[in-house]
């Protein structure tokens, strides 16, 4: 037998071992598995563990796991809700394990976690199903002396067209980036199966980095890796930037270039931003989303507190479209919304608004996204 054959002999027969031996590791088993009653069983082979459980979103704090005469530990849940889940294990008190069966992971600020969906109704909507897809592109928009990043969703047949398309500008969260919205958020399954469905008209969906002082998720800065933190800017140089965006994307997009064909909407910081960029520049957003927003923070530039009040009603007067609010009735921001709501019923404006269980959670804020679009242009 020549010394090519043994060799690929060697090389297979090594391979089947190796799959063999890490058969039992944690490849082999289904975890998580959702069953036809909405139940969810979760699997962790740790044979020498003391200690675990699973803590996620689909329950109030950790659920002790129980290890078999195998070495794999389960637990079983109650039924669940149709939703996406995020979830991970702790081990003999190390926290933010993974589940390596499962490969489906999501980054949010500084947490990495996994995830499930539950199907049949909400979960449906977060699932890519067999219908036309858009692209999304991460692009660096170069402005001035600024180099940016930003995550750019066009919608099915754009490359192939030639028509033009309204834009949603739509802004994360304090500690997020340009990648939160198509990550946590699922906002390409969202609005692919919106527009497929006819709920929602194509559009452009443009996620740039709202903080000043990270030109791009970490990774593809060009200043070098960072580790996420909870930072931010709410100190309104983001919104003195902003028109450099709107030029930008129009210059490189088939964008309808006017007001009634632009909307701005974004959660927490970025509902501020959404709210104070709207209302420095009122000329160039018809349709406004404020999704558990932070109302009453910053004192600088176009964020001070003496300039609120007249500055929306100057932003009603040149009118408005639709001006959206949504907020979980346990929300932290919860106080800082009625208030806003309050001074808004007092100069008349009107304005709708969507109160759901919940705290300050994606949770909610999907759901914001996937009502707020089908409202659009």
């Amino acid at each position: 037998m020549n010394k090519l054959i043994l060799s690929a002999i060697f090389i297979l027969c090594c391979g089947v071992a190796m799959a063999q031996e890490n058969l039992w590791q944690g490849a082999g088993l289904t975890s998580p598995e959702v069953c036809e009653d909405g139940s969810v069983i979760f699997r962790l082979y740790a044979p020498n563990a003391e200690e675990v459980a699973v803590v996620g979103d689909f329950a109030s704090g950790s659920q002790p796991m129980t290890k078999d005469s195998y070495g794999v530990w389960e637990f079983r849940t109650e039924s669940l809700a149709s939703e996406y889940y995020t979830y991970t294990y702790i081990v003999d008190g190390m926290t933010g394990v993974l589940d390596k069966s499962n490969v489906n992971t999501v980054r949010d600020v500084g947490s990495v976690m996994n995830y499930f969906i539950v199907g049949g109704e909400r979960g449906d909507m977060y699932r890519a199903h067999d219908v036309e897809h858009g692209t999304v592109s991460r692009v660096w928009a170069t402005t001035g002396d600024l180099s940016r990043r930003m995550a750019i969703y066009t919608p099915a047949g754009y490359e192939a067209g030639y028509r033009s398309y309204p834009v949603l500008y739509l802004l994360h969260g304090m500690g997020g980036d340009e990648e939160a919205w198509i990550a946590t958020g699922r906002m390409v399954e969202i609005m692919d199966n919106l527009i497929a469905q006819g709920k929602a008209e194509p559009m452009i969906v443009v996620m740039p980095n709202g903080c000043m002082r990270h030109d791009a998720a970490p990774s593809y800065t060009g200043k070098g890796e960072y580790k996420p933190y909870m930072s931010g800017s709410m100190d309104g140089s983001f919104e003195s930037y902003f028109p450099a965006v709107v030029s930008w994307v129009d210059a490189h997009y088939r964008t309808y270039a006017s007001k009634e064909s632009r909307a701005i909407a974004g959660l927490s910081m970025g509902g501020f931003h959404a709210m104070q960029i709207s209302k420095a520049y009122p000329d160039m957003f018809d349709y406004v989303g404020l999704f558990s927003a932070a109302i009453y923070r910053g004192e600088k530039g176009v964020a001070m507190y003496e300039s609120l009040e007249e500055g929306i009603a100057e932003q009603f007067r040149r009118g408005l479209s639709l001006y959206w609010i949504g907020i979980g009735a346990d929300d932290f921001l919860y106080d800082e919304n009625v208030k806003f709501r309050k001074m808004l019923d007092s100069q008349g404006h009107e304005y709708e608004y969507c109160e759901s269980a919940g705290g300050h959670t994606w949770r909610n804020w999907r759901c914001y996204l996937a009502e707020f679009v089908t409202k659009l242009f």
